[in-house]
């Protein structure tokens, strides 16, 4: 039965023990270790039996304990000197000019383990970005969804089967606040779905400086099937996907407004968020009167998109009824018909048959698009070059910018304590991270060492507290729990691998040949440990079964000291593995792994990878910092792959991995392996960090995008208006403009290195005028077809008229290498007054 009216009892606080309120609800504690030890100070054993959830735990604290510590000068020394550190913190102006507003939009974010509203990379990512903008203090707000159960927990039957719950989180006592409006009661935005109304909630979590507002349709007011939307992360079918980001990008959108926010620029982490461009073209619209080419010009011009699937089947699509249904009476907001709203999801806009997708809808509405590595840049400039099929694949305009990660909130607090006392207390808000890491150098190995062994002692006692856990769970009788206290060694090499258990991940790689694994971690001299965890999807039954055969062998007497399979694997357990093991272990079949930055963490933490070369290994290898299995091969024969790859991964343990963890220095130092580290720590840390990461979104995208929508919403959106209809002129008179003749003074013969080569080109411009287009030569290395190797584009100036409504561009640039070279001509819409020149589709060759 449910009681009629609820109500909440909380601790009475002593004025004095305030601030700790106020750190409860600011996931800042997660990153800063002066703030958890206030926490785990007031009582070690609630502190952890509460999952370090400050505000569940500060529910539990007995009234008499907190007036105790009230007279506790040394804990009131210190709660004072992190309450004075977290305002200054607090108190930091904003960067930039005061302008400048990013939304950015994710689906799932990975703060801590109590806020569990995440599964993956993606979310872990996403969390990570919001760090790094409030150290850094970025003008930037987060927007997400609240979840009930928020991705499953993970438990595993007694034959190895993994099993889902997904208890339900108890907002009240999470370090999440109702964002109240005006009147004080929490505001709340309406969407329809096929004309329902549903109403959404807006909640925040702050992260440090950064509000993350959150959305919710667990409400009294909405019809059950309605108040499930935001049920579960990545659950239901694909009618509670699309519903789910229509609150998201539509509701996300609505929320900003009703909080008093205009963003000048959004960010969408993956095309979940898709809807937001939508619907900022709606209230354009709306408020301001706005067409839907002038709205459009508007949001494209200060969309940010970052796509992170590698493969066609990741990214969302939604059958074209399907979209019909929750889309057509919408599509009439934007002033469009629904067909062509569709159209603007599809790789082919005229294929009727095609399905709605939100990657080819977010690309079409955004300035900068970028994939998560060099290499993932690549990978999605073929993937999706069908929808500009008039450009070469490397003119897809999807560019990259490597994902990094907040260092703060996974070094281990030996590793921090390092950093702290060679970088300078402040290193996290460094705005300059080459400059600061170089002093890594100064780190003695001896110290270092210790470090890291303290933490792998740690992950040796939690994995058999955990495994004990697990086993008693599950029924094991009182040898087994008994053993689980004694496996592994704190000694011992420890290899860690620990991801979501997708299938090309090839979590099982490893196990390929278990007789040869046995001789190789079972060796005398040189033993070897594995730990390993990670999730499955619950409708992935493959993946489940990787799972499954890799208990199955760590049950076997030859394995059962050697290798521990952790489950419900999570932000806590992730931070224990990647700085207690000394390997970190990666074999995604490449080029699937997008970036991959569990292997970052591990390095800031001295951990030492050893990977496929895909993703941010593919740019950070090289041998004085780590391990690369193979050489960056793509085989299609998997089988074949497999085999190889697994046969490399087995010589590498054997042959350099295990004889340089062991070698040691009469002091027992692994001095060789201890270089290693640090050259990866100081190298690697400043290139794969959020902090390098959200700079470069900041100068290369962020500040442009806000410049244009500051542009085009000047004078009552008077060059909105203006850049529509010359869109419009272009879209109406390119097919009258045409290239009708390119030359050059090579020719007729050869060029000397160093020599000026000068490119012509003859263009009748039909209605157009020069200043409408952009001319460019377009030159570089041919191969033995005729092909271009690489490329290089060189801008044209308009010269002379030549009559007859043809007018002459031209440029010269100098020679600066030997070889056989090639140059052709195209014609693009102005380059000077558009973000991204290919967005239009119009492009013309010689």
């Amino acid at each position: 039965m449910r009681a009629k009216q609820e109500f909440k009892v909380v601790p009475r606080f002593p004025e004095k023990m305030e601030p700790l309120r106020r750190m409860a609800y600011n996931v800042i504690f997660s990153w800063q270790n002066n703030i958890r030890d206030i926490f785990q100070r007031i009582d070690p054993k609630l502190w952890d039996d509460s999952g370090h959830n400050p505000v569940a735990f500060m529910g539990q604290v007995s009234q008499e304990r907190l007036e105790c510590l009230v007279g506790d000068l040394g804990f009131m020394s210190q709660l004072e000197e992190a309450a004075n550190r977290f305002d200054k913190y607090m108190a930091a102006p904003k960067i930039g000019d005061g302008r400048t507003c990013v939304a950015y939009f994710s689906a799932e974010f990975g703060l801590t383990t109590c806020v569990p509203i995440y599964s993956g990379g993606l979310g872990m990512l996403a969390g990570d970005h919001l760090k790094s903008a409030s150290d850094l203090n970025i003008p930037l707000v987060g927007m997400g969804l609240l979840y009930q159960e928020g991705y499953f927990s993970q438990y595993l039957n007694n034959d190895g089967w993994q099993m889902e719950r997904y208890p339900a989180n108890d907002f009240d006592n999470m370090p999440v606040t109702r964002v109240p409006g005006a009147d004080g009661r929490q505001i709340k935005v309406e969407v329809n779905f096929k004309g329902r109304p549903v109403s959404i909630a807006v909640w925040c979590v702050q992260v440090g400086r950064i509000p993350l507002y959150l959305l919710d349709t667990d409400l009294d007011e909405n019809p059950p099937d309605i108040r499930g939307t935001t049920a579960q992360l990545y659950g239901g079918d694909r009618e509670t996907r699309i519903r789910q980001e229509i609150v998201l990008g539509i509701g996300g959108v609505r929320a900003l407004k009703a909080i008093g926010l205009t963003p000048t620029v959004i960010h969408m982490n993956e095309g979940h968020s898709a809807f937001s461009a939508l619907e900022r073209i709606a209230l354009l619209r709306k408020d301001f009167g706005l067409s839907f080419d002038a709205a459009r010009e508007v949001v494209q011009a200060s969309t940010v998109f970052t796509t992170h699937t590698p493969v066609p089947a990741g990214n969302d699509t939604f059958d074209p009824e399907l979209a019909r249904a929750y889309f057509e009476e919408y599509s009439k907001e934007l002033g469009i018909n629904w067909r062509v709203l569709l159209g603007y999801g599809r790789i082919n806009p005229r294929d009727e048959g095609e399905a709605f997708g939100v990657t080819p809808l977010s690309l079409r509405l955004s300035a900068h698009a970028n994939g998560v590595s060099r290499l993932h840049g690549e990978v999605s400039r073929r993937m999706w070059q069908n929808i500009w099929p008039k450009n070469p694949v490397e003119d897809t305009p999807i560019d990259y910018v490597t994902n990094g990660i907040h260092v703060s909130s996974w070094a281990s607090r030996e590793i921090a304590r390092l950093y702290d006392r060679y970088l300078g207390a402040d290193w996290n808000e460094d705005r300059n991270p080459q400059h600061i890491w170089r002093q890594i150098r100064q780190i003695p190995l001896s110290e270092l060492w210790r470090a890291h062994e303290n933490c792998r002692g740690r992950l040796v006692a939690f994995t058999r507290r955990a495994l004990f856990k697990q086993l008693k769970a599950q029924g094991a009788g009182t040898d087994t729990l008994r053993q689980s206290m004694e496996v592994l060694s704190p000694d011992t090499l420890t290899i860690g691998f620990a991801r979501r258990f997708a299938t090309y991940k090839r979590a099982t790689l490893l196990f390929r040949d278990p007789g040869r694994l046995d001789k190789i971690i079972n060796n005398p001299a040189r033993p070897i440990q594995l730990i390993i965890a990670g999730k499955a999807h619950p409708q992935d039954n493959e993946g489940k079964a990787f799972i499954k055969q890799i208990i199955h062998l760590a049950r076997e007497p030859r394995f059962s000291n050697r290798i521990v399979f952790l489950e419900n694997y999570n932000m806590r357990m992730a931070s224990l593995l990647v700085s207690g093991c000394d390997v970190w272990l990666n074999n995604p079949r490449r080029p699937l792994e997008a970036c991959g930055t569990s292997g970052m963490k591990a390095t800031a933490n001295g951990v030492l990878n050893l990977s496929v070369l895909d993703g941010w290994w593919d740019e950070g290898y090289a041998p004085e910092y780590g391990w690369a299995i193979g050489q960056g091969e793509v085989d299609h024969n998997h089988e074949l792959q497999d085999e190889t790859e697994a046969q490399a991964l087995y010589n590498l343990l054997e042959k350099q991995v295990a004889p340089l963890f062991y070698q040691r220095t009469s002091d027992g130092l692994p001095q060789l392996w201890c270089e290693m580290m640090r050259g990866s720590i100081c190298d690697l840390v400043p290139r794969f960090s959020s902090h390098r990461m959200v700079i470069d979104y900041y100068e290369r995208f962020y500040k442009p995008s806000s410049e244009r929508f500051d542009g085009l919403t000047r004078d009552n959106f008077r060059e909105a208006a203006a850049r529509a209809d010359w869109r419009q002129k272009l879209m109406t008179s390119w097919s009258d403009m045409s290239i009708t003749g390119i030359s050059s003074n090579a020719d007729q013969g050869s060029l000397n290195v160093g020599d000026e080569i000068e490119f012509r080109a003859e263009v009748r411009l039909g209605s157009l005028s020069p200043e409408d287009i952009t001319v460019e030569a377009y030159y570089g290395h041919l191969d033995h077809m005729g092909e271009f190797i690489d490329r290089n584009t060189l801008p044209l100036s308009p010269e002379n008229d030549l009559g007859g409504g043809v007018r002459r561009f031209k440029n010269s640039v100098a020679c600066r290498s030997t070889g056989k070279f090639g140059y052709t001509v195209r014609v693009t819409p102005s380059q000077a007054r558009l973000a991204n020149t290919f967005v239009m589709g119009l492009v013309s060759w010689a």
